[in-house]
């Protein structure tokens, strides 16, 4: 029998984890999540990790199934994730998979993009620079080089912008020249959901998320974290922004908007990596999710 991925993709605050949750009990299956902030057990009121009764109603996987202190790789996801599909395919011939987090969803679907090796001097030279200045140089350095790509990535991690930087300054073409070139054969059919609705809907979702999340003690969160501020895993919108607060860079007000702010450039940057996606089936964030079933049974049979 064949066996399906179907994968729930959208903008933060869209309502991606209510629907894979019902698309998962109708075909009575489990969930994968690529959401690559919700891996790690010490964050979660700060990446809206699923509720305990959502984690009640399905098996979820890939949630709090990290430390920040391990090194985990989008290569680690797609080989992990690979291997629990297999697993779960055994048993079923559907598996949800939802998240936030573009290129883990990618890997999955699709499979790494190939990269030339890169002389490890230039890292070492980024590193020194944004050390030394900050992460605006990355940043400035990124737009003028990959423009297109600057538009995608998640402008406030360092990580990401180095990576693609060296690559640009390693063979003088931009990063986004070697994406999409190649895609790995996998043993299962994609079916994508795209959840969608009015840019200025999704901003109030946010604005609203943002509360309920500080609300909830996302401030405490933060607070325990922030003798480890320098991990990889926290340089993400809602922990960064209350890590200036703790050091006197600007009042709590201030950093809670720049929360809201900075989330809303994380979801227009989501949308237009989403987008690229062609083989997605767009819905307004309303729809009820029987009309999603049914167009994906049309697709199955």
């Amino acid at each position: 029998m064949p066996k399906f991925l179907i994968t729930v993709i959208g903008p933060t605050a869209i309502g991606k984890t209510a629907l894979g949750i019902e698309l998962a009990k109708h075909f009575s299956c489990e969930i994968i999540s690529c959401d690559s902030r919700q891996f790690f057990k010490e964050m979660t009121i700060g990446t809206a990790v699923p509720s305990a009764e959502e984690l009640d109603q399905v098996v979820h996987h890939f949630i709090h199934n990290k430390s920040i202190f391990e090194e985990y790789t989008v290569g680690d996801f797609e080989k992990e994730a690979l291997a629990t599909l297999d697993k779960l395919y055994v048993d079923n011939d559907f598996v949800v998979m939802v998240g936030g987090s573009g290129l883990y969803a990618d890997a999955v679907l699709k499979g790494l993009d190939d990269f030339p090796e890169i002389n490890p001097e230039i890292r070492t030279t980024l590193t020194s620079k944004y050390n030394e200045v900050g992460i605006s140089y990355l940043q400035e350095q990124l737009n003028a080089l990959d423009p297109a790509y600057f538009s995608e990535v998640d402008q406030e991690n360092p990580q990401r912008l180095m990576r693609a930087l060296e690559v640009c300054i390693g063979t003088g073409r931009p990063f986004s020249s070697f994406r999409g070139q190649k895609t790995n054969q996998r043993n299962f059919t994609s079916i994508v959901i795209g959840l969608d609705a009015d840019r200025e809907l999704i901003y109030d979702r946010i604005n609203q998320r943002v509360d309920l999340m500080i609300n909830a003690g996302l401030l405490a969160e933060a607070q325990k974290l922030y003798d480890h501020k320098e991990r990889n895993a926290l340089q993400t919108v809602g922990y960064r922004e209350l890590f200036d607060y703790f050091d006197g860079k600007y009042p709590l007000d201030f950093a809670i908007q720049e929360i809201k702010k900075n989330t809303r450039r994380f979801a227009k940057r989501q949308l237009t990596w989403f987008k690229r996606n062609e083989q997605a089936k767009w819905f307004g964030y309303t729809t009820n999710p029987q009309h999603i079933i049914s167009y994906i049974e049309s697709i199955i049979k």
